[in-house]
């Protein structure tokens, strides 16, 4: 059996979030995205650990802005989405949906999931329960559709919340806030929906993250999984619309909030 990796998650730029992990038998030591050098140096450094890999997601500047540098320091290897490969600085392999690698002997799955950009990739470590959902899928939330189309995001979306549902999942940012705030609007009579609200309120009152969240707590509070949902056609007056139409006219809501 695969020695569980250490996850730390930690702030970077504004917003962002980074993550490093460690496998403390072999050494591996993974960044997913690289947001910012400095924060991720300063967890390296107080660690004693040389960095193995970056795991890209997508080509946004506040996914990449440290892999030339850190790549300089550590000789790590970059591993990113065959279709921005172009876009990807430093990047030595490139990876595409259903492909399936392994890092440090630990199973990686990549799932495509086009939407906020064309070619971004989500990274499942199956055997760890982890998702890496950058900015597919948020707490409570989804990413802005910047270059794909909202049927897109919508399918990767929902390959997303088809895996299984104790599957803990880190995203880019640290946006849960302002979503839960909309999804209440969206979705009000969810009881378990407006508990979380609360929380996570309370949560970033004490400067605590909001992350990880899981799979199942998304699929019964996140209204970006639920355009079937009855309770949120109704709100919406959409009885008879598609999923689709749904989910567009909650993503086109939550652009004008």
């Amino acid at each position: 059996m695969a020695t569980k990796l250490k996850v730390f998650q930690f702030p970077a730029r504004e917003d962002n979030y980074a993550v490093i992990l460690h496998d403390p038998e072999n050494g591996t030591t993974i960044s997913i995205d690289a947001p910012e050098h400095e924060p991720i140096a300063d967890v390296l450094a107080d660690k004693r650990y040389s960095l193995t890999h970056i795991l890209t997601t997508h080509h946004h500047p506040d996914h990449v802005e440290a892999n030339a540098v850190l790549k300089g320091e550590h000789d790590c290897t970059i591993i990113g989405p065959e279709a921005e490969a172009d876009r990807i600085p430093g990047i030595d392999n490139a990876v595409k949906d259903g492909d399936a690698f392994e890092v440090g002997g630990h199973r990686v799955e990549v799932i495509a999931t086009p939407g906020h950009t064309l070619g971004q990739i989500a990274y499942h470590f199956p055997d760890q329960k982890l998702l890496f959902a950058a900015d597919a899928l948020f707490a409570l939330g989804c990413g802005r559709i910047f270059e794909g189309t909202p049927r897109q995001m919508h399918e990767s979306l929902q390959r997303l919340a088809a895996l299984p549902e104790d599957t803990k999942v880190y995203a880019g940012h640290e946006y849960t806030l302002s979503n839960a705030k909309f999804a209440v609007t969206i979705d009000p009579n969810n009881e378990e929906l407006t508990a979380r609200a609360r929380e996570i309120e309370q949560l970033r009152d004490d400067g605590k993250p909001t992350l990880p969240t899981t799979i199942a707590k998304e699929k019964a509070t996140n209204p970006f999984l639920r355009p079937h949902d009855p309770a949120i056609r109704a709100n919406l007056g959409m009885e008879s619309a598609s999923d689709e139409e749904v989910f567009t006219e909650i993503r086109a809501r939550k652009d004008r909030a």
